[in-house]
């Protein structure tokens, strides 16, 4: 008997600002972390962009910059918790007053992580999110 194919976990990450999308992706395509580096990394720098990858495939973890060009980010947070996806949304952002930390939470974010991070930090929200999504 053969062992089921267990599909890799495919993360996302949305920053319009290129040099913080490129970090985050080195940050997770180096790691040594096995769960992570297996990942199907995309990549997304609006809210336009990000929902054509969320319609095309799933997605298990959502690195989700606030402040987008054609848009708030939270608002696509929304729009996932409304559709009851179960994609871990981790909001990243230089805004890192209580008051946004309860706007990214009342969203429907899982975590928040304010820039800049530190790739320890990063490294073990996306490790804890990934651990906890559903096999197969």
């Amino acid at each position: 008997m053969t062992e089921p194919t267990v599909r890799p976990p495919h993360i996302l990450v949305v920053d319009d600002d290129l040099a913080t999308r490129s970090l985050t992706l080195a940050i997770l395509s180096r790691t040594t972390n096995q769960r992570i580096s297996s990942a199907v990394l995309r990549s997304a720098d609006s809210l336009g962009a990000a929902r054509a990858v969320l319609a095309g495939e799933p997605i298990d973890v959502v690195l989700l910059d606030v402040h987008l060009p054609d848009g708030i980010g939270l608002d696509l947070a929304t729009e996932l918790r409304s559709r009851s996806s179960t994609a871990a949304i981790v909001a990243l952002t230089a805004s890192v007053l209580p008051v946004d930390q309860q706007a990214a939470l009342d969203a429907g974010c899982d975590a928040f992580l304010a820039k800049p991070y530190a790739a320890a930090e990063l490294l073990e929200i996306v490790d804890r999110f990934i651990a906890r999504r559903p096999a197969g």
